[in-house]
């Protein structure tokens, strides 16, 4: 009998590394690269002479578009499978860095770095790839792995922003966005795996299917739905407005060239850990609190950079704490989602949620190009992440996490 017990258990645990592993690599090409877009902001400007706001806007752009792509998405994903819903992203996502490479103006920037990679990168992230790992997974392991995911996701960061700050002082932009979209198309296959399902007992079968519409009707009824959703367009503010603009602005504080590069690729290394202790914290604790507190270390540590006076030592150190609480907030939001909800519908609740969130990135990275060019500072920008990030923490503290009981909203059956 134990022999048997042992034989269903192997192919469980290997399934389900698989299928972490997948995601982890799914997640590193897709966020390592967008992570590189501040890293492009000098050369277009320079090379090209299209104005500052213009590029900002475009990559703004892609996080509107990811934001309202991502329900779409992930209900694909919910309901034909990660497989497709991968390879179109990967392979959009790829198109549009091209089309980026060769842009000589900025409506063709707009449209490779803006429509077509943020429609790519919601198909490529977390909307699809975290429900995927948490219908794998117990509940009382849901946050770790989804955690783990997001750490290995982190990878791509560290090494993304070295390899294409190498390729572009080497080579030109031209040919480092290129190799990005030839990175892109070599995790195309990957979603196939995303889709593979444990056995011996580990695969957790689905819950009963209540209609998405009544779904959808319960969760934005539910006033900790509501809370989280709107903390989370704090997150993509902050994140984006740091990714997007940091390496200019040490620029302009007079930094070593190059510190700009470095920064952004601690801030993955330091995410790394970062997102797997955030998903072991919230598989001991309550996941809201741990949110809460994550806002309030963020705006702590944003508002004592800004303040305090500029070295590469405090460039350093503010990398490495924005690092650890980073990505963080993902898999503790996805992870309340599918406690409250369950993980039927994940990918359409997380998506939603997740618009927020890429709502908030379109305006950090755009309007810190647009109050740069009006006024010459990134001052304002920075006190607003601050403010930002107090008000998120006390939205999260109060959320009622209660399990949701979904399967009540089913029709009951009729009786011959």
């Amino acid at each position: 009998m134990s022999t048997a017990n042992s034989k269903r258990f192997v192919p469980a645990f290997n399934t389900t590394t698989l299928v972490i592993l997948a995601g982890a690599l799914i997640l590193s090409a897709a966020m390592g690269i967008r992570q590189t877009f501040g890293l492009f902001i000098g050369p277009f400007s320079f090379d090209r002479g299209l104005p500052v706001t213009q590029i900002a806007f475009a990559i703004a752009l892609h996080n509107l578009v990811w934001g309202f792509a991502q329900p779409f998405a992930g209900a694909a994903a919910d309901r034909y499978g990660s497989a497709p819903v991968v390879a179109f992203g990967a392979t959009t996502f790829a198109a549009g860095l091209g089309i980026a490479a060769v842009a000589p103006n900025s409506a063709l920037l707009i449209v490779g770095m803006g429509l077509l990679v943020g429609i790519g990168v919601s198909c490529t992230t977390f909307g699809v790839v975290l429900p995927a790992i948490g219908r794998i997974v117990t509940p009382e392991k849901r946050s770790m792995a989804m955690g783990l995911v997001s750490a290995g996701g982190s990878a791509g960061q560290v090494l993304m922003i070295p390899l294409v700050q190498g390729i572009r002082l080497n080579s030109g932009v031209a040919t480092s966005l290129f190799v990005l979209a030839f990175v892109m198309l070599l995790i195309a296959p990957l979603g196939i795996v995303l889709d593979r399902r444990a056995r011996g007992g580990s695969s957790l079968p689905d819950a009963p299917a209540a209609p998405l519409r009544e779904v959808l009707t319960l969760a934005t009824r539910h006033r900790g739905y509501r809370l989280l959703t709107l903390g989370f367009f704090t997150c993509g503010f902050q994140l984006a407005f740091i990714a997007t603009h940091l390496p200019e602005y040490l620029s302009l504080c007079h930094m070593p060239v190059g510190l700009g590069a470095t920064a952004l690729a601690l801030i993955g290394l330091f995410n790394m850990a970062g997102s797997w202790a955030c998903g072991w914290l919230g598989g001991r604790f309550r996941q809201h609190y741990v949110l809460g507190w994550l806002y309030l270390i963020r705006s702590v540590t944003i508002g004592a950079f800004f303040v305090l006076p500029k070295s590469a030592a405090s460039v350093v150190i503010f990398a490495a704490v924005m690092g650890l609480t980073w990505l963080g907030t993902v898999p503790l939001t996805s992870g309340l989602v599918a406690k409250v909800f369950g993980t039927r519908h994940l990918g359409s609740l997380f998506g939603i949620c997740f618009l927020s969130h890429q709502i908030g990135s379109f305006l950090g990275a755009w309007l810190g190009g647009l109050v740069f060019d009006l006024t010459g500072s990134y001052a304002l920008l920075w006190e607003a992440t601050v403010v930002a990030g107090l008000i998120a923490a006390m939205l999260h503290f109060p959320i009622d996490d209660k399990t949701v009981n979904m399967p009540a909203l089913l029709p009951q059956p009729t009786r011959a």
